[in-house]
């Protein structure tokens, strides 16, 4: 049966809610029907973003989560304390073993995982990271068999139905940007094969169960590369993005549509078409696959040599609105709103730039750049505020001093002064996107006018990949499918 979830666990997990919707601009979550109504598991995941996956994951999952957390961590001001309070089970990892005495400390592990395992026996999920460290790079790293060893030793321990392993995939599209997009997408639960679905007893040699954890481990390695969509470096993993923005582009290009912008589901969905279509056909035809490849290179190095993206070929971006929706606009950005904007980049730039030094000095790795972020600037901006409307409130009461005919409103003042300068770094941030997204169009613009032949020349290049791209992958069963207007939505 699944179990209840305490009243202060559910308290943190809407906090952890409003940060991450802070955060990021949005959150794609699928699969949920994935997730057993009852009964517990483990989640999961590779974990490319450092404190930012755990908290994705807590938030949008419906049922209670259970982590296992390096052990390090529980010394850390307000997040020592909110791991506790969540439950969370201290991990001492192998790589420690250096400190103090390793065999006092394997004990200590094994009774960590002890706790999550009856955690897990008792119908909660845990969640855990098998690669055991945080990661920038687009693959997964080592697998360790912790994760095998807690879902045998919890299927030891359970009453009920054996626990199910519940893969995650976790995707962003700028992992350390404030107000990028994220996705979690919940994949079926893993099938054993015959031989690893078994419950240890206590006449298993301990041969038999070395080889069924290495085993589970395995698998568990083979099925997060596919839920994640790992690639072998960086170049592909860009290349495979370039591939599947042209062959929507040009799809649109042909029935002569707009698909609009993708959301972070489609585009995870076309990545996963390409890198599917390209690992598979690399072993059947290694020579054609790495020339087409050779071909997508080049096409992006002179699309990026122009500055344009695929669909940017066929037509200027389109920033002109109607006259009326246009002239509302103009009232609203150069009359009604300047002051709050202004108000706001006064205010939060200072904090702002402070805390992109602190990311950058405190980040060894780009993943470590959001947790940062994230963490801190939760303390800072509201703090920022607050002060804010302090020195606001201050300084009418000075002014009062001297002009006593003035109305006593130095705490209204200090109230809407706070307000004000939440409300106006929000629109200061939302109109630098809109000041740069027109800087840009005005330049693809000018590109597409004074580069003409060029430009041509790529639509003709990007209408010839797409082709050989589709003949070539004809028969392959790719997920997804690809509508009539370019876009990539579930089959």
């Amino acid at each position: 049966m699944a179990r209840d979830v305490p009243w202060p666990y559910r308290v943190i997990q809407v906090g952890l809610r409003a940060a991450v919707r802070t955060f990021f601009r949005k959150v794609e979550v699928t699969g949920r029907e994935s997730i057993p109504p009852a009964g517990g598991g483990l989640i999961v995941s590779w974990h490319p973003n450092g404190l930012v996956d755990p908290g994705l994951v807590l938030t949008q999952f419906p049922r209670q989560v259970v982590f296992g957390a390096r052990h390090g961590l529980f010394g850390w001001p307000v997040l020592g304390w909110l791991l506790r309070r969540l439950g969370t089970v201290p991990i001492y990892r192998a790589m420690d073993a250096d400190r103090g005495d390793p065999d006092a400390r394997r004990r200590a592990n094994q009774k960590s995982l002890d706790a999550l395992a009856r955690e897990v026996a008792r119908g909660s999920f845990s969640a855990l990271f098998p690669e055991g460290i945080s990661h920038d790079a687009p693959s997964l790293a080592e697998i360790k068999t912790g994760a095998a060893r807690l879902y045998y030793r919890a299927r030891a321990l359970s009453a009920g139905p054996p626990p199910v392993i519940l893969p995650v995939g976790l995707h962003y599209d700028k992992k350390q940007i404030f107000r990028s997009n994220a996705m979690v997408a919940f994949h079926p639960p893993i099938e054993l094969p015959a031989e690893l679905d078994v419950t240890p007893s206590a006449d298993d040699s301990e041969a038999d169960a070395e080889t069924r954890v290495r085993g589970l481990t395995a698998v568990i390695d083979r099925t997060l590369r596919e839920v994640v969509h790992s690639t072998d470096d960086w170049t592909l993993h860009h290349l495979i993005h370039r591939a599947r923005r042209l062959v929507r582009a040009e799809r649109a290009h042909r029935v002569h549509a707009d698909p609009g912008r993708s959301t972070i589901g489609e585009r995870v969905l076309g990545f996963a078409r390409v890198r599917k279509g390209y690992y598979t056909l690399r072993e059947r035809d290694p020579v054609a696959v790495d020339a087409l490849r050779g071909r997508v290179e080049l096409y992006d190095e002179e699309l990026g040599a122009l500055g344009l993206q695929d669909h940017e070929l066929d037509h200027d971006p389109r920033v002109v609105r109607p006259a009326l929706g246009l002239a509302l606009q103009a009232a609203a950005v150069f009359v009604v709103l300047p002051p709050l904007i202004v108000l706001g980049w006064i205010v939060n730039l200072p904090t702002a730039l402070l805390l992109r030094g602190l990311a950058r000095v405190g980040a060894k790795l780009e993943k470590d750049e959001a947790t940062i972020k994230l963490l801190v600037g939760l303390v800072l901006f509201p703090l920022t505020w607050f002060l804010a409307g302090v020195l606001a409130m201050l300084g009418i009461e000075a002014l009062a001093v001297d002009l006593p005919l003035l109305p006593d409103t130095a705490l209204w003042t200090g109230i809407g002064t706070t307000l004000a300068a939440g409300f106006g770094g929000a629109l200061a941030v939302r109109y630098s996107r809109i000041a740069r997204e027109t800087a840009h169009a005005l330049r693809v613009r000018l590109t597409r006018r004074r580069r003409w032949v060029a430009v041509q020349r790529l639509r003709i290049e990007r209408a010839k990949l797409h082709d050989a791209m589709l003949a070539m992958a004809d028969g392959v069963a790719l997920p997804g499918r690809v509508d009539d207007e370019g876009r990539i939505i579930g089959a």
